[in-house]
């Protein structure tokens, strides 16, 4: 069962140490069927998190074309351009590391760099930049970079859809749950 809506309440019951805590629900018609089926199992696995819009696929799509077509224009290829356009306009963190981390740090991450060292309690560390892949982003943060990649593409001259489409695709996201 998976639903969107606010924690209304939480109590403990200071006998059994027993904490419930209280949802209101947005999906009112699925979620009694739902109920229903798990209402009865012994152990449930639950995670509660804040809501973030999904992107369009639509606009995911329309990020590849481009780049694809920036790639051909540029003689790269697009996976190249995605990283480029990551650090360029992409969500990104620092952290720190053991010099004898970095390795397996870069591979974990969509693209990494090292800034440099850093002293941490006397240790010798490295500050690293590493960059999201955009299937983590929600709407707003996939928006920055899909702007940033059609700026790039008008840039080379590449045609893109008119501003009517491109509308339509960001207001897919806030209707896709």
């Amino acid at each position: 069962m998976e639903f969107t809506g606010t924690i209304r309440g939480i109590d403990k019951n200071y006998i059994t140490g027993e904490i419930n805590i209280t949802f209101s629900v947005n999906e009112k018609n699925t979620v009694l069927p739902e109920y229903e089926k798990l209402k009865d199992c012994k152990k449930l696995r639950v995670r509660v998190v804040q809501y973030r819009e999904k992107r369009s696929l639509d606009a995911n799509a329309y990020l590849w074309v481009l780049l694809q077509k920036m790639a051909e224009v540029l003689k790269s290829d697009k996976w190249s351009l995605y990283l480029q356009m990551l650090k360029q306009y992409g969500q990104f963190t620092y952290i720190v590391v053991k010099p004898n981390a970095v390795e397996s740090v870069k591979k974990q991450w969509r693209e990494c760099e090292e800034v440099g060292e850093v002293d941490v309690n006397g240790t010798k560390a490295v500050q690293m930049l590493c960059y999201y892949g955009s299937s983590t982003y929600d709407a707003k943060e996939f928006s920055i970079l899909l702007d940033g990649v059609i700026s790039e593409a008008k840039d080379l001259g590449i045609e893109t859809l008119p501003s009517e489409e491109l509308e339509r695709m960001m207001e897919q996201y806030g209707k896709q749950i």
